[in-house]
């Protein structure tokens, strides 16, 4: 049996039975506790780049924008995510082939620009056992069947990464090269980001923007034909064993989150997210600057993102903000979905349904700034971390 792929009707019937629902592998993250205090141990790289397999959840996420050969424009959206869970499954499934103390996820996305279509795909695999999947705690070296993300230290402390991912379902494939211009960017206090008012809901959290390279793209439909793209991308790394706060105390505990990485065009680089309740209210707000030149504002608790318009999937009828304000320390910015369908249905992994799109960064007066990715959870039902 090939893990990365659906589980046969037999064996997929008792996992169900087990988990209770289908594809809710993440819902179980409540019943694997926390071996102990997330490290704040300042970081140190490369190891830190690596797995962390005592951390609860961890991912590793790359998005970014393609442009074909001689194009003056972008023509496709790319997302490709890794998660690693710790003992997500035990308390609830007894037969030894289904309690594996961890496991590999990934999901995969191309949206295309032109014809507002967005295609993905989702592999789950154990990482003892398998075969096939693997996080090695010394870099980042990742794959799950023929998915891979791999890091290349280049001289500074800079880092190079390594991409391919071919997906029969989904119909594409892609493999890019992408070098850093600056050391890693450590995400609120050294790498310490707060996550909402509780001393557990927090993350270790590093980003490498303004990522630039190039690669080869097949799209669905061309045959296999594949095609020269350049490259700009946005890496995020976080671990962590509680970002939403738990069941117990409802004022500390969030339904969702909102996250936005833009590459600007002048060589800065702006993330914002805000962690939500379910009535909408806001619990806690964060994000950065980081200018070109390498410095960078941590601003924790200093910005607002307003929904301006909203999108609805016929698919979960959850209602997507894709239009947004953004008040920050750095001024005022207006946020726009490079369209609106982006809903990524990853139920047969990680039991969730999200927005996960390309978007343009531009002034108040609409003067384009950059480009980048937003990522919205927790609308079509709460996310269970």
């Amino acid at each position: 049996m090939d893990p990365t792929r659906p589980l046969p009707s037999p064996a997929r019937r008792l996992l169900l039975r087990g988990l209770g629902r289908a594809g809710a592998t993440l819902g179980l993250l409540a019943l694997a506790r926390p071996s102990g205090a997330l490290s704040r141990e300042p970081l140190r790289f490369p190891r830190d780049h690596g797995a962390h397999p005592d951390a609860r959840i961890e991912w590793w996420y790359v998005t970014g924008l393609l442009t074909p050969a001689r194009a003056a424009a972008p023509s496709h959206g790319f997302q490709l995510t890794f998660f690693r869970l710790r003992r997500p499954l035990k308390a609830a499934l007894q037969a030894r082939d289904f309690a594996p103390d961890q496991l590999l996820l990934a999901h995969a996305a191309l949206s295309d620009l032109a014809r507002q279509r967005l295609v993905h795909d989702q592999r789950l695999a154990r990482l003892a056992g398998s075969g096939l999947a693997r996080a090695d705690e010394r870099d980042t070296r990742l794959r799950l069947g023929d998915w891979t993300l791999e890091r290349d230290a280049l001289a500074g402390g800079l880092s190079r990464y390594r991409l391919a991912l071919r997906s029969d379902a989904a119909d594409f494939a892609l493999r890019l090269t992408l070098d850093a211009p600056q050391a890693p960017l450590l995400q609120g206090n050294a790498g310490w980001s707060r996550k909402g008012p509780g001393p557990a809901q927090a993350s270790r959290y590093i980003s490498e923007p303004q990522l630039r390279g190039a690669g080869q793209l097949v799209t669905p439909g061309q045959a296999a034909r594949e095609r020269p793209v350049q490259a700009l991308a946005w890496l995020d790394h976080e671990w962590s064993d509680e970002l939403l706060g738990g069941a117990a105390d409802e004022t500390q505990r969030a339904q969702g989150w909102d996250w936005l990485g833009i590459n600007l065009h002048d060589g800065s680089a702006l993330t914002l997210f805000r962690l939500r309740h379910a009535d909408g209210r806001v619990l806690w707000s964060g994000g950065s600057w980081r200018e070109a030149d390498g410095r960078s504002e941590d601003l924790q608790q200093r910005v607002r993102l307003e929904p301006l318009a909203h999108w609805q999937s016929p698919l979960s009828l959850a209602r997507y903000p894709v239009r947004w304000q953004l008040r920050t320390p750095r001024g005022d910015f207006l946020l726009q979905a490079l369209f609106e369908a982006q809903e990524v249905d990853a139920r047969r992994s990680s039991g969730l349904l999200y927005w996960e799109g390309a978007a343009r960064l531009s002034t108040p007066d609409g003067r384009e700034l950059g480009l980048g990715y937003l990522e919205m959870t927790g609308y079509a039902e709460r996310v269970p971390l």
